[in-house]
């Protein structure tokens, strides 16, 4: 199993929030969330990471030049449009076995990722598996409806009301980029999209149910995260 991790957005909503530092790098209890990401894979036993990263975010850059990760890193700088097409730039270094996928800024308790991992890996008639919360904070949360074998029959307006979101990592067979150039065609042009068009077109992905999970977007949830990294280490 690979790593992938789609890093290359811009962190407007935290820098209009006055934090100055890249989102890959702004530290949650004392961390990176690049690295805690990096370590969370590493931690999983994955054979190497592809990290894609702006081009223009030379600081984050340098940084994941100048450590010595744990695994292999594979990194792709560029600048692109979207999170399905930062997912698609990762596809050279992700398409010869099922990979591991995450953003970059969720922040995840002790446990959640193995759990996750081990109940995808259980799925073998899977093309994927996508990490479901129940745990709402987002402002624009992608919903997921599930039948009663954890087959994910709905996305987005769709599967408004199912009472779960992706929880920002995914578990993957590279026989999604088959649908490439397909989604290009079609316009598609979030990640989001990406994921809707795969179930509409007969993917095979499951929903795994997994605690609660924090998304660093704003400011605010830098204290968020933290708080919710002390509630788990305490119980």
């Amino acid at each position: 199993m690979k790593m992938g991790i789609i890093a290359a957005g811009t962190g407007d909503r935290l820098a209009s929030g006055g934090i100055s530092t890249p989102k890959p790098l702004v530290p949650i209890a004392g961390k990176p969330l690049i690295s805690r990401i990096i370590e969370g894979g590493a931690a999983l036993g994955v054979s190497s990471v592809a990290c894609i990263v702006n081009a223009l975010n030379a600081v984050t850059i340098d940084y994941l030049r100048s450590q010595p990760w744990p695994v292999p890193l594979d990194l792709v700088v560029k600048t692109t449009p979207s999170s399905m097409e930062s997912l698609f730039c990762l596809a050279p270094h992700l398409s010869d076995e099922p990979f591991f996928l995450s953003t970059v800024d969720v922040v995840f308790g002790p446990g959640i990722l193995e759990g996750f991992i081990a109940e995808a890996q259980r799925k073998t008639d899977s093309t994927g598996s996508l990490a479901l919360t129940t745990f709402v904070d987002d402002e624009k949360p992608l919903w997921a409806a599930v039948d009663e074998a954890g087959r994910i029959t709905a996305m987005g307006d769709a599967a408004k009301g199912s009472g779960a979101i992706t929880a920002g990592f995914y578990y993957f067979k590279p026989d999604i980029f088959a649908e490439v150039d397909i989604a290009r065609k079609k316009k598609l042009n979030a990640l989001r999209q990406f994921l809707g068009h795969l179930v509409d077109n007969g993917y095979v992905l499951h929903g795994v149910p997994v605690p609660k999970t924090v998304d660093v977007d704003y400011p605010e949830d830098i204290e968020t995260a933290e708080s919710y990294l002390k509630e788990t280490d305490t119980e």
